[in-house]
């Protein structure tokens, strides 16, 4: 061996067993001529960096196979030499404390929690659209300009139509004023013409009065005269006689030519006349009444008039404000994305229509959904870790709805919103985004691994190895995460519970416990 350097040598070692075993045995290097052994070359020492996490946790998967490796080793030696049947082998670990988090881990759609729908509130051509689908925007961007010409033209039109308005109301009211005045009018004027005939006609009634009285003491006195003249018609020529046919001419004279019944006859004439008068007068009031009356606004005519001229008002009021408001353009209300355009560039939109659609990249969250076995966990306030792309960002449940739907499998889920707290440029409406909530925390917890714990009739347990023997304990689990569960009740720190159990497993059997 001697002669040879470097040469790797086989020997062959009996066990026990009288099996052969290949030994691998490295010869050291032969010294060089002269008795000197060879210079080594120094090689320059590495700078130690220290281990990431998932270095760390490779080197202890090692650490952890290798101590197992030995343990088997120690188990089949023990097997072999010691004779009889050995112990079943069981992973054990040591109840730990700690502190535990349970969390919710799912994903959902980014979007937003304010939605602005942009309608035109003008009759007027589109001038430009600075944006498309896509892009975003800040608070105070214009969205889209109206065509100027178009937008003057319309004020114009506006302005007119207003004028219009109050000038039609006010010829409604001044007309309504002149009836009500001629209304006013007639119904004086019927009371005092209604006197003043009144008073006329009982005049010309007493004058006629008058002078037929009068008529009628000249008849008489006549007739008194006529008789008188018959008694003394024996003596024609004696003064009585004479006297008598004088006084009887004279009475026929009165009777004819009364200066006092003519008098009357004059006034009575012109009383007539203005009895007349007043009549005629008296007919044109009624009809001017009559007119008016019926042309007047009643009160409810009246209150619509005023209701139409104040919508016509508030018309045209609303028009100019919508009509100055976009002189300067449709603006963002606030950063977003322009999700949607309809409008067209030159081309005409009615009030009322669609222009776009901007999305808030402020105001941002997160929609996923629930199923039954997550709900008792989770609550409105949870803090949330939201990761879209490779950033994280603080997230916070902010509602869950209270009717649940189908998911494409037919499972009833219910839809959860996580606001996304401090959202930046980076967040992209739409994408999908990881969500893990954190739904419940304890510190100095007793902790096992998930996979210890059983459940059978009386509920959950646990096999704990005590010198050797398995022994059943009965527990109480609080939350859990991913790998690990709180014990509550049942296990303290130390205990070595049994970390996969299988169907051959008793209690009270002895085994051996293979720490992990």
């Amino acid at each position: 061996m001697s002669d040879k350097k470097n040469d790797e040598v086989k020997a062959e070692n009996m066990d026990n067993s009288g099996k052969t075993q290949d030994v691998a045995i490295l010869t050291q290097p032969q010294e060089s001529a002269g008795g000197k052994k060879p210079k080594k070359e120094k090689k320059p020492k590495k700078e130690k960096k220290p281990l990431d996490k998932a270095a760390k946790k490779k080197r202890r998967k090692i650490i952890t196979f290798s101590l197992l490796g030995v343990v088997v080793v120690l188990f089949i030696l023990a097997k072999v030499f010691g004779g009889g049947e050995a112990a079943p082998m069981v992973a054990t670990t040591g109840a730990l404390t700690g502190e535990i988090e349970q969390t919710i881990n799912t994903s959902g759609t980014v979007t937003t929690e304010m939605t602005k729908s942009y309608f035109s509130e003008v009759n007027v051509k589109i001038g430009s659209i600075p944006v498309e689908a896509g892009d975003s925007v800040k608070q105070g961007d214009v969205l889209i300009s109206y065509d100027e010409q178009e937008l003057a033209r319309e004020k114009e039109l506006a302005q007119l139509k207003a004028q219009s308005a109050e000038g039609n109301y006010k010829n409604s009211i001044q007309s309504n004023n002149q009836k009500l005045g001629d209304l006013n009018e007639a119904n004086v004027n019927l009371e005092v013409l209604d006197q003043q005939i009144a008073d006329t006609q009982a005049y010309i009634d007493n004058l006629n009065n008058k002078i037929e009285k009068k008529k009628s003491d000249l008849a008489y006195e006549g007739a008194l005269l006529q008789i008188s003249l018959l008694d003394w018609q024996n003596q024609p020529d004696s003064d009585e006689y004479m006297n008598l046919q004088k006084l009887v001419q004279l009475n026929n004279y009165e009777q004819q030519n009364n200066e006092e019944i003519k008098g009357w006859q004059d006034e009575l004439e012109v009383y007539n006349k203005m009895l007349s008068d007043y009549k005629e007068y008296r007919s044109e009031m009624k009809s001017q009444k009559t007119s008016a009356d019926s042309g007047k606004m009643t009160q409810g005519a009246k209150e619509e008039l005023e209701a139409e001229n104040q919508t016509k008002e508030i018309e045209a009021s609303n028009s100019l404000e919508s009509l100055s408001a976009v002189e300067n353009g449709v603006v963002a209300e606030f950063d977003g994305v322009v999700t949607e355009v309809n409008a067209v560039e030159g081309g005409s939109v009615a009030a009322g229509s669609q222009l776009l659609k901007l999305e808030s990249t402020k105001d941002v969250m997160v929609k996923i959904t629930v199923t039954k076995y997550d709900l008792d966990k989770i609550a409105v306030g949870q803090n949330a870790v939201v990761t879209i792309g490779s950033k994280e960002y603080e997230g916070k449940v902010s509602k869950i709805n209270k009717m649940a739907e189908k998911n494409n499998s037919g499972a009833a889920v219910v839809g959860t919103e996580i606001k996304i707290v401090n959202p930046d440029s980076d967040v992209i409406l739409g994408v999908e985004a990881k969500v893990v909530i954190s739904t419940a925390k304890e510190s100095d917890a007793v902790l096992i691994p998930v996979t210890a714990v059983n459940v059978d009739m009386e509920g959950e347990f646990v096999y704990v190895v005590e010198e050797s023997i398995l022994v059943k304990k009965k527990i109480t689990t609080g939350i859990s995460s991913d790998t690990m569960v709180q014990v509550t009740e049942g296990l303290k720190e130390g205990d070595q519970v049994v970390t996969n159990v299988s169907a051959n497993l008793m209690e009270g059997m002895t085994v051996m416990a293979l720490p992990q």
